[in-house]
């Protein structure tokens, strides 16, 4: 989000120049920057190594045609880990036994940073919150196929899961 005005006191916003960041919206009353804001989400792919498979879900508003991961917004004062853990029990009602970072993802549909995540688990029977329409425990190998294709966010969370799981049982043989 751009500031046309300032939050703070209502003041309109200039531009001016600010050392490398170029020109920067900046209110002449509160004597500072006001630079793009921004959401910070988590998206998180669900797995059971043991089961070989992993929890894809089904939401409407998301898409009806392509299956998603869980994803949600990071509260005030929440880590990304912390919130990856709590969208994955809100979402599915599975509990987290471990997390991995994939890497930060920029969605510019929605102006938000998603950081992603994958989420060890066991396979369980879902519980599932009121924005998820369905899930489904699918084998790895089809995980790919149910997913909007690349570049999308959900599509590279499990694919640099899923060559790092291979080249892993390559090292292992």
């Amino acid at each position: 989000m751009e500031f046309l005005y300032c939050p703070h006191c209502g003041t309109k916003a200039v531009p001016k120049e600010i050392g490398d960041e170029g020109l920067v919206p900046w209110c002449s009353a509160c004597a500072q920057p006001l630079f793009p804001m921004f959401s910070t989400c988590i998206i998180a792919l669900a797995v059971d190594e043991k089961a070989g498979e992993a929890a894809l879900l089904r939401q409407s508003y998301i898409s009806t045609q392509y299956h998603n991961l869980v994803s949600g917004y990071m509260k005030p004062g929440e880590s990304a880990e912390e919130c990856a853990t709590r969208e994955v029990e809100e979402e599915l009602g599975l509990m987290v036994e471990g997390l991995t970072l994939t890497g930060t993802y920029w969605f510019g549909k929605k102006d938000m940073l998603m950081v992603g995540f994958i989420a060890q688990v066991r396979k369980h029977a879902f519980h599932l919150s009121g924005e998820v329409d369905q899930a489904a425990w699918v084998p790895f190998d089809q995980v790919l196929d149910l997913l909007h294709p690349y570049p999308a966010i959900s599509y590279r969370v499990a694919q640099h899961y899923l060559q790092h799981r291979y080249q892993a049982a390559l090292t292992t043989i």
